[in-house]
C-alpha cells in the first residue's frame, strides 16, 4: 500500500462485444473458484492502492455484471457502472442506419466522465496486466501533480508476445522517457527476430526483447474528459462519410494531444507479464498461468475470501 493517500480509480472497458471470441469473454471464469480476469485486475488494483472501480458496459449487460462481479466486490471497493450507449453523440450527429458497433474507446471513456473526478487508470476487461503494472501506475499517480501529465505503462515486448502467431501492439517511441509516438504494429517472431510491421504500411523494423509497447494501460487526470469531448466531435466531423463503421481510439486521441503539445505522456516500464484472451483457444493458457501464480503465492486460492 502507498503511504500517501490519493484517490485512484480503475476504469475498466468492458463494453466490447467479444465478437471474435463468441460471447461475453469479460465474465468467463478463469480462476479456480469462478474468478474472471476482471477479478484479478481489481484485486491487483486494490493491493496497489486504488479505491474505486468504474466498469464501462453495455446497458443490457448490467444485471449479469452486477450479479457476478458486483456482488463479489461491493464490500471490498467502491464499484460504479457507466453505460456506453450508441446514441450518446454530440449535438448534430445521429446513428446511421445499420450501425450496431460502439464508437470506439474514446466514446467508451467519455461514458464515465460524470463518475470520475480523480486520476484514473484505464484497462481492457479481457486483459490480465499483472501486479507490478498496477504498482507502477499507482506510484505515478502518487507523484503526479500536473494535470496535463499522463502515463503509458509500458510492457517489454518479450512479455506480451503470443505463441499462436502475430499480435497487434503499440510500439512506444520515446525521448527521455516521454512518449513521442505510438506505432500500431503487427508484431511476430520470425527466425528468432522480433519484427514489427506498422499498420500504416510504413517500413518494418526490428525490436529488442526489452523494447516497450503499450497494452492500453493508460493513466490520466480528469482533464482528459474535456480534451476527448472536443476530439470526439472533431473525429466525427472528419469521418462524416464513414459514420457507419468508424471508431475513435484512445491511442490516436492521445497522440493528437501530444502533437498539439496539450499534454506530456510518460512511459514507465513494468516487469509484469501480460496474458490475454482473444480467441477461445487462448483461455487454457491463461487458466494455466493463473494456477501457476496461485501456486507461487502471488494470489490466494480463493481470491475474495
Amino acid at each position: 500500500m502507498n503511504d500517501r493517500k490519493v484517490d485512484k480509480t480503475l476504469l475498466i472497458m468492458a463494453a466490447g462485444m467479444g465478437a471474435r471470441y463468441g460471447g461475453l469473454k469479460q465474465i468467463d471464469p478463469i480462476g479456480p473458484n469462478g474468478e474472471f480476469i476482471i477479478d484479478y485486475s481489481i484485486y491487483d488494483a486494490i493491493m496497489a492502492g486504488y479505491n474505486k472501480v468504474v466498469i464501462i458496459i453495455k446497458e443490457e449487460n448490467y444485471d449479469i455484471f452486477r450479479e457476478t462481479i458486483g456482488k463479489r466486490l461491493e464490500n471490498k471497493i467502491k464499484v460504479e457502472y457507466a453505460f456506453q450507449r450508441l446514441e450518446d453523440l454530440p449535438e448534430g450527429f445521429s446513428i446511421p442506419n445499420g450501425r450496431t458497433k460502439p464508437w470506439g474507446t474514446v466514446h467508451a471513456i467519455l461514458a464515465a466522465k460524470d463518475l470520475i473526478h480523480e486520476q484514473f487508470t484505464i484497462i481492457n476487461a479481457d486483459d490480465f496486466y499483472g501486479k507490478d503494472a498496477y504498482l507502477v501506475s499507482s506510484k505515478f499517480i502518487d507523484n503526479n501533480t500536473n494535470s496535463t501529465s499522463f502515463l503509458v505503462t509500458g510492457y517489454m515486448i518479450k512479455n506480451v508476445l503470443s505463441k499462436n502467431g502475430a499480435v497487434k501492439r503499440g510500439v512506444c517511441k520515446t525521448i527521455n522517457n516521454k512518449l513521442e509516438k505510438l506505432i500500431e504494429s503487427k508484431v511476430a517472431v520470425v527466425e528468432n527476430k522480433i519484427i514489427a510491421e506498422p499498420l500504416d504500411g510504413s517500413e518494418t523494423f526490428n525490436l529488442q526483447p526489452n523494447d516497450l509497447v503499450s497494452m492500453n494501460m493508460l493513466t490520466f487526470t480528469p482533464v482528459l474528459f474535456d480534451y476527448l469531448e472536443v476530439s470526439f466531435k472533431e473525429y466525427l466531423m472528419k469521418n462524416i462519410d464513414k459514420l457507419d463503421t468508424c471508431e475513435h481510439l484512445i491511442p490516436d486521441a492521445v497522440y493528437q494531444m501530444i502533437l498539439e503539445k496539450k499534454v506530456s505522456v510518460e512511459v514507465l516500464s513494468t516487469t509484469a507479464v501480460w496474458y490475454g484472451i482473444t480467441y477461445r483457444e487462448d483461455k487454457d493458457e491463461v487458466v494455466e498461468n493463473i494456477q501457476k501464480l496461485i501456486k507461487d503465492g502471488e494470489y490466494p486460492e480463493n481470491l475474495w475470501n
